[in-house]
């Protein structure tokens, strides 16, 4: 892990309210990933920069372990136009703490960091964390994930 200073980013896509209890998230997470993937979204942003995937997870209740929002989508240059069913947000400038994870993404890889991110006594702010998968995690079985979360300084 280390800690990076990040400006803003943009992000458009689609959403899922979900949880970490009852393993809520390992069923609406997945959906949601079938859907983008099924419906072409990627495409359909509007303003994209490029075809760089971004998980963020946002609108916290309160810490990891109550409900949140996830938005699945891409950097786009603005907020304008946002697609019918689709959501924009801010992404807000600040401290993440960055972790890379490196392996076959059907192994659970990333939800496997997040476990050890959730054990880990960071002084997170919840306000927007995200994962990012660029060219790098296009081969599946040997893909690397970046995931920044917010941290305050």
């Amino acid at each position: 892990m280390s800690q990076v200073n990040l400006s803003s980013m943009k992000i458009i896509g689609i959403t899922v309210r979900t949880s970490n209890a009852a393993g809520a998230s390992g069923t609406d997470i997945p959906e949601l990933w079938n859907r983008f993937i099924s419906e072409g979204m990627l495409t359909k942003v509007t303003n994209r920069i490029n075809d760089t995937i971004y998980c963020v997870y946002t609108e916290y209740e309160g810490d990891y372990t109550q409900p949140y929002t996830t938005l699945l989508g891409c950097q786009v240059t603005e907020l304008k136009d946002i697609p019918s069913g689709m959501t924009g947000i801010v992404i807000p400038s600040g401290s993440y703490e960055q972790v890379t994870v490196t392996g076959n993404l059907m192994n659970g890889i990333v939800f496997e960091a997040w476990m050890d991110i959730w054990q880990r006594p960071l002084n997170r702010t919840y306000i927007a964390d995200f994962e990012v998968y660029d060219e790098k995690a296009t081969n599946v079985s040997n893909a690397e994930v970046t995931i920044f979360v917010g941290v305050q300084n």
